[in-house]
């Protein structure tokens, strides 16, 4: 076996967080399987198995160490110790890159962020490595790495979805979150790259793609910003360039954008998600509080005055806008007064998806060390209340839907998604089993439960 082949060798992978993280986890199996490697649908039974792990909040972390550990003790179980190597990847080695090594000896391999591109080099290594040497751990301590149309990917979706990543790293200075340590700075890709991503995809019968980065209303303003000292800038164009770009591709798709950053929203970008019709009218758009005094702790950018103009402007100007929001309760100092205003904003919004959170109290974080912890069974209470006031703002929505027509992507026989709801993080249309997963259909809906809708075929399906 040389190091760029690896004929003969299964490789599975078990990809744990956001989507941003399956991508990579794409991308490595992609160059992978380019070197001969067999991907295994069977991780456990595989010559290398590989975590890619999320290492963002306590949650995400101990789900990660909780999935290594077993893991190892599985091959233990089954004899496999000697045979199957295991490696970590992602968020979680790349932030505790001191310290895993010698935390979990179970690993035998530990690869940071940059590495995602170079994976069939380290496995070859690690699989040619004689047991008593050295280990060879790779983990710069600043990421820089940014796919690019030209990164092969092994799909981990269903084949008529996609997620494309257009930036990566992240230059906000929220005070509650780690990101920006552990990705590294802002970062776009060009539109042309983006564009050519696309294309390949749609010619593959992708009907929905996905663009995501860690703060995508900023693509393409870094570039913009390094070019103002340029001898000879090339702009490249923002996020509102980009969609308009997307649009001229052929074929009947779907475009959505996923998290968008509230600071970052203008008139054009705004103009742009209307003027350009395969762009899904979806606002992913987190706002996570509405206190000034909260919001100012957490430093976000942002005032209650702006999210209020920001939310009837996208309203206004997006017809149809599905706008879905995250929340952040009991950050350090949160006040019952900023919880009560909380309250009372998401039952006045009337948003039409929400998603809370509590806070995490991460090491490495401004928040962190922050006076005003608010304790464990308060954070529970506050996330149980506004989950329960977006609950009844849901329910009062309902009667809306009834007999409305819409039309739907169908992901699997019976299971199908509407131009409101994202992959796995809101509703689901319940469908005939008969129309085709990849298929667009028109449907009349006819029951609700909470973000979930009932419908039947309004016409025949279409194969776009």
């Amino acid at each position: 076996m040389t190091s760029s082949s690896l004929e003969g060798t299964t490789v599975g992978m078990i990809p744990l967080g956001c989507p941003k993280n399956l991508i990579d986890a794409e991308i490595m199996l992609g160059r992978l399987a380019e070197a001969g490697a067999a991907v295994s649908f069977e991780p456990a039974s595989s010559d290398v198995l590989i975590i890619n792990s999320c290492g963002f909040i306590d949650p995400a972390k101990e789900e990660a160490i909780r999935t290594i550990l077993a893991s190892h003790r599985e091959r233990e179980v089954s004899g496999r110790l000697r045979q199957q190597k295991i490696v970590v990847t992602g968020c979680l080695s790349q932030r505790y890159r001191e310290d895993l090594p010698s935390l979990l000896p179970e690993v035998d391999l530990f690869l940071g962020l940059d590495e995602v591109d170079k994976i069939a080099e380290h496995v070859s290594h690690l699989l040619l490595r004689p047991e008593k040497s050295a280990r060879r751990d790779a983990i710069s301590p600043d990421s820089r790495f940014l796919p690019d149309f030209s990164s092969p990917r092994f799909p981990l979706t269903p084949s008529h979805l996609a997620y494309v990543k257009i930036a990566e790293g992240c230059n906000h200075p929220c005070t509650f979150c780690i990101i920006p340590r552990i990705r590294g700075r802002f970062r776009s890709r060009s539109i042309a790259s983006i564009v050519h991503e696309v294309e390949e995809l749609i010619a593959r019968g992708v009907r929905e793609v996905i663009l995501i980065s860690q703060d995508s209303t900023y693509f393409g303003r870094d570039r913009l910003r390094n070019e103002k000292t340029a001898s000879s800038p090339t702009t490249d164009g923002t996020l509102a360039d980009l969609l308009l770009a997307l649009d001229r591709i052929s074929g009947e798709f779907w475009i959505r954008v996923l998290y968008t950053h509230p600071a970052h929203w203008n008139d054009r970008l705004i103009e742009a998600f209307a003027a350009a019709r395969k762009v899904v009218p979806y606002i992913d758009v987190p706002f996570q509080h509405i206190s000034d005094a909260v919001l100012r702790r957490m430093q976000r950018g942002t005032s209650e005055a702006q999210l209020r103009e920001l939310l009837a402007a996208l309203r206004q100007g997006i017809p149809g806008a599905a706008v879905r929001t995250t929340f952040l309760v009991g950050f350090p100092g949160e006040s019952e007064d900023d919880f009560q205003k909380l309250l009372q904003f998401v039952g006045e919004a009337r948003f039409e998806r929400l998603g809370v959170f509590s806070y995490s109290q991460e090491e490495g974080t401004r928040s962190a060390g922050l006076e005003g912890q608010v304790s464990a069974a308060e954070k529970k209470r506050r996330w149980q209340e506004l989950m329960a006031r977006q609950k009844e703002v849901v329910r009062s929505r309902a009667p809306e839907s009834i007999g409305r027509k819409i039309r739907v992507l169908v992901d699997f026989p019976g299971l199908a998604r509407s131009a409101a709801d994202a992959p796995d993080v809101d509703g689901t249309v319940f469908v005939s089993p008969k129309l085709p997963p990849g298929s667009f259909a028109d449907v009349v809906i006819q029951g609700t439960s909470d973000y979930d809708l009932i419908a039947r075929e309004a016409g025949r399906a279409r194969r776009a």
